[in-house]
């Protein structure tokens, strides 16, 4: 071979190694870019779906909570007298002229029975007296006797008078708003043009009770022609269809 055609041999060859090497390194490189490409992409979802974990654990205690206070809604709703076995009431008042308070009454937040001082009235005697006019909204009246005592026109929102005797009381244009009657004596007691909401009788002596032109809620119609001791024409002037 001359030493033209050597040399052009030599050159072609260095030529082919130095394309082999440039195609090497660009392979390398475009695979290089490619990987950090995938790394950029991957990298946030990995750390969004981080993000999101934390996010999950409030929801989920927020339902708890929920799940929590609609058991506890539940356990506490119901009629009134369900849950009679379960209040505790205060320790008597210690005052001794506690009982005297009926005839003063509440004077701060009658409707809503909202006072400055619990009216406790459990276990005083009213035997005859008269308490018309009077405001005993909020009134603790268990075991207290009301035989024949003068009620006409008294307010009693919230009053709770399980077991209390109003044999013969006259609540003659009353306000018996959300009383507790459980278990207590109404026999004979006349309800004369009262108003009576919310009241729950259980258990309660209704023999011979007056109720004409009384007006009685929906649910207290319900509650009062349920209890078997109201008889004959009473349960006609309650409303009771038969």
């Amino acid at each position: 071979l001359t030493s033209t055609c050597r040399l052009r041999l030599i050159l072609g060859t260095a030529a082919k190694r130095v394309n082999a090497r440039t195609h090497t390194l660009a392979t390398m490189a475009l695979c290089m870019s490619t990987s950090a490409s995938v790394a950029k992409v991957t990298r946030p979802a990995v750390r969004a779906s981080a993000e999101e974990k934390p996010a999950s654990v409030p929801r989920r205690v927020t339902n708890a909570l929920a799940a929590a206070a609609l058991s506890a809604s539940v356990a506490l709703a119901g009629p009134v007298s369900s849950a009679n076995a379960e209040i505790r009431l205060p320790p008597l008042d210690p005052d001794p002229e506690r009982c005297e308070r009926a005839f003063v009454g509440n004077t701060i937040g009658q409707a809503n029975a909202v006072s400055d001082r619990i009216l406790d009235l459990r276990k005083c005697n009213y035997v005859d007296k008269d308490l018309s006019t009077k405001t005993l909204s909020g009134a603790l009246m268990v075991d207290s006797t009301f035989k024949g005592a003068n009620m006409t026109e008294v307010v009693m929102s919230k009053a709770y008078a399980v077991n209390a005797d109003f044999t013969g009381a006259n609540f003659t244009n009353a306000v018996v708003d959300r009383v507790t009657f459980d278990g207590a004596n109404l026999s004979n007691a006349n309800f004369f043009n009262a108003v009576i909401t919310g009241a729950t009788f259980d258990g309660t002596n209704l023999a011979g009770a007056q109720f004409e032109e009384a007006l009685i809620g929906k649910e207290d119609v319900k509650k009062l022609c349920e209890n078997p001791t109201l008889e004959g024409e009473t349960r006609f002037q309650v409303g009771c269809r038969n």
